[in-house]
């Protein structure tokens, strides 16, 4: 029986009842694939190109078959520059991708390489958003340089979102009110993984593209199980009647909502999450900006709510009201939260050292950061070296483990800012030390070092 195996991450992986109303899309492929495939999905949570490849690609190719299909559905994870054990460089990850192609055509199966899928936040226009960095582009150089299957995922599920709008998209992706799930009691905003409906729909556009590719043998699909799943509903904030009302009523009830998250004042990104409290008799929350309805969610039994926009706020300074409309009748006094939204980080000051400055092995890099960056990335050759977290003096500093050897490198330090990133600071170091080749390192290769400070003899100095 021919194989159907899935490489990825988390919305590709399949999910068990218990973890609730979540899916991957790898869970819903033998609904339409021909009963011959068998298939089998390795995706896992926070799974990376680079950590598939080093703990467990070597057991795959032992398994693989001469005609067997794998998907490769990696780029969502390697984008996150913040989490350095999973950051990939685009070089980085452009490179890992043709290693698989390599090591699977080796095995006589069938590479196809995926963008990851798009994300549910939509921009002012109502046009969807792109999130994902540049990647989708680097998978497609990829499959052009290596010759594999390619199939862009990240432009077929937009253009589902586009044609769902703002309105409705959300209702395939685990979003979820306050109170609406027991899993998820203080609500559930996730705009990147499915629901049990969105992950089928995003199985069937993938299983067409297979279905219509040349390079996929005929067969592979079952056309007859290519029927679209049922239209998602206008997600229920969006079926509110007449909102504005709320804003000028004159008798009101209860106490008003107040606001946890984000602080007064305080500078976000666009896609920015409000929570807070509110009156135990207030049922929902009606949310306005500039006196035009934006949203609503629900409040749970313990008087919390959760909400964010499907829209990405525009950069500025921005003032949102929420009002609650009483389970009992009538609505609350009307809450305000003021705060900033920032659409682009200054890159890190480099103080020390100098770009162009001699520096020991063991160099130490200081700086400052921009209000609100809370860390500084570090890069070289496009691969992340490093990370210092920022003061609250706006001060960071770091020094990498390991020595430089002598020479003249190029080290770009990034800052970072919720899920924003800057530009790079180049910093061009020259490296004092003794070559590699030097009579002074060659006269002692006869023993070991005994670590990365040795006071014997030879003695080669403290640096």
């Amino acid at each position: 029986m021919p194989k159907f195996c899935i490489l990825g991450a988390s919305v590709a992986k399949s999910r068990e009842t218990a973890e609730g109303p979540i899916a991957g899309w790898g869970q819903y492929m033998s609904e339409f694939l021909a009963p011959a495939w068998e298939v089998r999905n390795f995706a896992r949570v926070a799974m990376t190109a680079r950590t598939y490849y080093t703990e467990r690609f070597a057991a795959l190719l032992n398994m693989l078959e001469p005609g067997d299909i794998v998907a490769l559905d990696f780029g969502g994870v390697e984008q996150r520059i913040n989490v350095p054990l999973r950051y990939h460089g685009k070089r980085e990850f452009k490179e890992f991708l043709k290693l698989y192609v390599e090591g699977i055509r080796a095995q006589g199966a069938i590479p196809v390489l995926l963008t990851p899928c798009s994300r549910c936040a939509f921009d002012v226009r109502g046009q969807v958003s792109d999130t994902r960095d540049g990647y989708p582009e680097v998978t497609r150089e990829a499959a052009v340089e290596t010759g594999a299957v390619f199939i862009d995922m990240n432009a077929y599920t937009g253009r589902l979102l586009q044609e769902l709008g703002p309105t409705r998209a959300k209702q395939y992706y685990r979003w979820l009110d306050a109170g609406e799930h027991p899993l998820h009691p203080d609500g559930m905003i996730d705009s990147t993984h499915f629901n049990h409906a969105g992950a089928r729909e995003v199985a069937r556009i993938l299983a067409s593209a297979l279905a219509a590719s040349p390079d996929i043998p005929v067969g592979t699909v079952d056309p007859a199980t290519l029927v679209p799943g049922e239209y998602p509903t206008l997600a229920p904030e969006f079926t509110v009647v007449s909102p504005e009302s709320a804003l000028f009523t004159v008798d009101r009830v209860g106490t008003a909502p107040v606001f946890t998250s984000p602080a007064p004042g305080r500078a976000v990104s666009g896609l920015q999450k409000f929570a807070g409290t509110a009156d135990p008799d207030t049922g929902y929350l009606l949310f306005f900006s500039q006196g035009g309805y934006i949203g609503g969610t629900a409040v749970n039994e313990q008087g919390r709510f959760l909400w964010r926009r499907t829209m990405v706020w525009p950069a500025g300074e921005h003032t949102v009201q929420a009002v609650g409309l009483a389970r009992t009748g009538g609505v609350t006094p009307i809450a305000s939260l003021s705060f900033e939204v920032r659409d682009h980080v200054v890159p890190p000051v480099v103080d020390s050292p100098k770009s162009g400055a001699w520096v020991n092995p063991r160099p130490r890099f200081r700086g400052t950061a921009a209000p609100g960056v809370t860390k500084v990335m570090a890069l070289e050759g496009e691969r992340l070296i490093g990370e210092a977290v920022v003061a609250e003096d706006g001060t960071w500093s770091m020094r990498h483990p390991h020595s430089w050897r002598p020479g003249t490198y190029r080290v770009e330090f990034v800052s970072i800012f919720s899920a924003l990133h800057s530009a790079a600071t180049p910093v061009d170091i020259r490296v004092l030390g003794v070559p590699q080749d030097s009579f002074l390192r060659t006269s002692t290769e006869a023993r070991e070092r005994c670590g990365e400070k040795c006071d014997h003899y030879p003695f080669d100095g403290h640096w």
